[in-house]
């Protein structure tokens, strides 16, 4: 079973948003279940700051052993943090999802649009957990 926190909101596309104390800004990355079926991650194509994407946008790839899976933003908005950290380390994706392996942080063009996100549970419900 995997780690679904519930202080986070999740895509259909096994992304997670995490909020922070600004509400504008973002931590986004892949949870626990996208790492877990994608296996040992080995690279990680992230974009630059400043870069913008709209809604459910390619905003990178992620490489494993055997698989490259796109990067889907979440939101619409502004990169204003990458995790220079995968760079040298993407097994951090796998260790700690939630934690030392997230991608980016963005400013979000609407902050209501996080209203459209899934919740904890309709997560859990897509998994079938």
């Amino acid at each position: 079973m995997s780690q679904i926190p519930a202080n986070l909101q999740y895509t259909k596309d096994h992304e997670y948003v995490a909020g922070a104390a600004d509400a504008d800004i973002v931590t986004i990355g892949i949870t626990d279940f996208a790492q877990g079926e994608l296996g040992d991650i080995v690279y990680l194509d992230l974009p630059k700051v400043g870069s913008t994407f709209a809604e459910h946008a390619v905003f990178g790839t992620i490489e494993a052993v055997k698989a490259v899976s796109e990067l889907f933003s979440p939101l619409a908005g502004e990169v204003v943090e990458v995790n220079a950290r995968l760079d040298g380390e993407p097994a951090l994706v796998n260790s700690d999802p939630f934690g030392d392996g997230w991608m980016i942080r963005m400013k979000v063009a609407d902050t209501n649009a996080r209203a459209a996100l899934m919740t904890a549970d309709a997560y859990k419900a897509l998994l079938g957990e």
